[in-house]
């Protein structure tokens, strides 16, 4: 079963009144959706995924709450265009959970996970062309060191992109456990006992198939120009990447210059539109019940002007 990361605190973060208009930007398995929707019955709740089989699940589900929602098949990163279909042009709260669901990792033919054995896939859209096959096989040893090391901070980056390389000249990988045993191959025994070796190949792999970090840098701005006045906007992330995104962005716009830190008094025109609120990370009693939040933190900004 899926545990929803920071449930209450998002719950609670996301300030929700009776008439909220709110966007899950990923409604994943309703987790965070249902929880919402219990807390808006006058307002409305609008929910993206892409993937099918998250949406026929989350469908019913939040059926049996209410039915003042919408499904969106879509990325988040068309948030903006869809919403305009729908005639919503400004809403009160949207929340981002950037996390894998438990179900795609649980999946094996979704190709994921490292444990399992499967084809080599990690589309979050199953009707896209490029999967994570096409990247093991197809990309050069330099766009293999490039997103290793860009997206995974994986240290031995060129040795595992070199006996990637040289695994392909006799036969292409083509499930995820093969690919473990040729990154197993690549590094040091003691890197081994350390963690998973494949765990950053396997992040950096479905960053690239999925585009995340693009995605997520559109829809965040896209996002901040959606808000109503007291509107909030939570993210959770679960790697430094994407974190970073998040900390650069809501600074942009929430930063106050350095050279009015410390008057009694800020110029109108010199005040920001957002306001940066709290970096939450799991309670303990979270990472006992849910391994999968140690990572996971939330970010939260308000729209005060």
């Amino acid at each position: 079963m899926h545990k929803s990361v920071l449930l209450d605190e998002c719950i609670e973060n996301l300030n929700l009144k009776e008439d909220s208009v709110i966007v899950d930007a990923t409604l994943g398995y309703a987790g965070h959706s249902s929880e919402i929707l219990k807390r808006i019955k006058n307002g409305r709740l609008i929910s993206f995924d892409q993937d099918d089989e998250a949406i026929k699940s989350s469908r019913e589900r939040l059926n049996s709450i209410g039915s003042n929602f919408t499904i969106v098949r879509s990325n988040f990163k068309n948030m903006k265009s869809e919403l305009s279909k729908l005639g919503i042009e400004k809403v009160d709260g949207i929340l981002f959970d950037l996390g894998v669901s438990s179900p795609q990792l649980d999946e094996d033919y979704r190709g994921f996970s490292f444990h399992k054995d499967a084809k080599l896939d990690m589309r979050m859209d199953q009707t896209q062309s490029l999967s994570a096959y096409n990247v093991v096989n197809e990309y050069s040893k330099e766009d293999l060191i490039r997103i290793f090391r860009e997206f995974g901070e994986e240290k031995y980056s060129s040795k595992i992109a070199d006996k990637i390389v040289e695994y392909r000249k006799n036969k292409n990988i083509e499930t995820t456990l093969e690919l473990v045993d040729v990154v197993k191959s690549a590094v040091p025994e003691k890197y081994k006992r350390e963690k998973h070796p494949a765990r950053k190949v396997f992040q950096a792999i479905r960053i690239e198939v999925n585009k995340e970090l693009d995605v997520l840098k559109i829809a965040l701005s896209d996002a901040l120009t959606l808000l109503n006045k007291n509107g909030r906007i939570c993210v959770i992330t679960f790697h430094s990447l994407e974190d970073k995104i998040v900390k650069n962005m809501f600074n942009e716009v929430s930063k106050i210059d350095d050279a009015f830190k410390n008057l009694p008094f800020i110029p109108e025109e010199y005040q920001k539109e957002f306001k940066a609120l709290n970096v939450i990370k799991p309670s303990r009693e979270e990472l006992e019940d849910n391994p999968r939040a140690r990572s996971s933190k939330l970010r939260v900004i308000e729209k005060i002007k």
